[in-house]
């Protein structure tokens, strides 16, 4: 028991320290870029990006998931899982390939044909690296992904930078993509313990595939309804339009990136392999979403105060039209951390068939957005993004409540008094410097500062559940530091 707690908590900070890494080295690679760059590029790529994403959920149906989830797994499995997608990344990129001049014609924008053939490759680079990458996670060996994840991004980067130097343009942004796939399998293939063998076997994948399958569905549903509005906003709007909602959403990715990212990544393996013992689980699950919720309200609305700082300050004057997006985003970005906690809790016990119905209802209330954005516009979209998150917040904590039986409010107590708590510390925030006017650079260093003191304090004000278990999670390395330094 002590054992998974200490390996689960190495990964977690690996993951979460290679994360903070990793997007700072494409945080700055995106600076770059930005400035180099004009927003009709990055409206481009994604564009293709988007379709790229899409059919990448069907290299591996569900396959990899079920190999993490899965208890007892032989070398034939993940061989067979390997070849698998070694196939069908093969197929799509042959798909993907002879689709281009479909998907330009879509857009109406013929500059797409040749980007779209070129980044097909895509999914062949990407094959190659994801069973090694499953391994890894179920082996929790988050330090190895790290180093090889920085290597690349890095690389990666440095020719992007030096691509759009030389004028290269939207180029630059495909050569960073495929460079970072092609560097990654690289490495990990040099560097990771597990190649594949001459085996395969049909009644191997049959056997993930009652999990998978089931997950493979839920993925199609995410996927698809993640990347809708950007081939909406792309069909329906100028390349420069979907470039400003593209940087918007990006930094909005930030919240789920360092609230719930790699604390997710880790879970997943971890529950599953404590999926027998409920008590023992509902004490993880208990301390995760009360963490989550501290921090994801704590980044959220730091975020929300700084925008229109931190979006000129970085990538430039012309992305200002940026920030009205990230916004609007910003309110129902709080959504994703903690619904990836509570359907881990589904998928991590292998209730696949609840989670896919779950996804279902879900996703059925953002149809009806969609064609809000596609009938009435933009900007109630937007709007309408908030009301799905919260609804599908509710709809997250029942089932949860319900697979492990614990009482909702157990789940609702923190979420409510975090969400209150970002809320009136960013008004008090806002109205503490309306009337001040500085640079920005020193406004955006006293509007976070000022809402950090804020949150910290109430929060402590009013003994949070939240606050309360980050102060218990923190206080064994505190007191770790307190020794070491006493004892030198």
């Amino acid at each position: 028991m002590n054992n998974l707690k200490s390996k689960g908590t190495k990964a977690f900070l690996w993951d979460i320290i290679g994360k903070f890494a990793k997007n700072g080295i494409s945080f700055i690679v995106m600076i770059f870029l930005a400035r180099l760059l004009e927003p009709s590029d990055f409206g481009l790529i994604a564009m293709i990006m988007v379709i790229v994403g899409i059919a990448q959920i069907f290299s591996d149906i569900g396959l990899g998931s079920a190999l993490i989830q899965r208890r007892h797994i032989l070398p034939i499995h993940y061989s067979s899982v390997f070849y698998f997608n070694i196939v069908s990344a093969f197929a799509l990129t042959l798909i993907v390939y002879f689709s281009a001049s479909s998907i330009g014609k879509f857009y109406n924008n013929p500059d797409i044909v040749p980007l779209a053939q070129v980044i097909s490759l895509a999914f062949f680079i990407d094959a190659l690296s994801s069973v090694q990458n499953i391994k890894l996670r179920k082996e929790l060996d988050y330090a190895l992904m790290t180093k090889l994840n920085l290597i690349s991004s890095f690389t990666s980067g440095i020719i992007g930078i030096t691509l759009a130097f030389n004028n290269a343009g939207v180029w630059s942004l495909v050569a960073q993509v495929l460079s970072q796939g092609f560097i990654y399998a690289f490495l990990v293939w040099g560097a990771a313990r597990w190649r594949p063998t001459a085996q395969f076997s049909l009644k191997a994948l049959f056997q993930l595939w009652g999990f998978g399958f089931r997950m493979f569905l839920s993925g199609i549903l995410e996927t698809l309804f993640t990347r809708l509005d950007y081939i909406l906003i792309g069909k329906l709007f100028s390349p420069a339009v979907l470039g400003f909602f593209q940087q918007a959403m990006s930094l909005n990715s930030i919240v789920i990136q360092y609230s719930s990212g790699s604390l997710m990544a880790v879970l997943f393996p971890v529950l599953s392999k404590i999926q027998k013992d409920l008590i023992r689980f509902q004490n993880v699950i208990r301390k995760a979403f009360a963490v989550i919720c501290f921090i994801d309200f704590l980044i959220l609305g730091g975020l929300y105060v700084t925008a229109n700082e931190l979006i000129v300050l970085i990538f430039g004057a012309k992305w200002e039209p940026s920030v009205y997006y990230f916004k609007i985003l910003a309110l129902s970005g709080f959504a994703y951390p903690i619904s990836a906690l509570l359907v881990n809790i589904l998928s991590s016990r292998g209730n696949s068939k609840a989670f896919l119905r779950l996804e279902i209802y879900k996703k059925i209330l953002i149809v009806g957005n969609f064609f809000v954005l596609y009938f009435y516009g933009l900007d109630p979209f937007l709007y309408g993004l908030i009301v799905t998150s919260v609804i599908g917040v509710a709809l997250n904590i029942f089932a949860a409540s319900k697979e492990i039986h614990l009482p909702s409010r157990l789940f609702i107590r923190p979420l409510l008094s975090q969400a209150s708590i970002a809320v009136i510390s960013v008004t008090i925030t806002i109205f503490s410097v309306q009337h001040i006017h500085i640079s920005l650079i020193l406004m955006f260093l006293i509007q976070g500062i000022l809402y950090l003191c804020y949150y910290f304090f109430l929060s402590w004000v009013f003994k949070t559940t939240s606050f309360a278990e980050i102060l218990e999670q923190i206080q064994p390395y505190y007191k770790k530091i307190i020794r070491m330094k006493e004892t030198s």
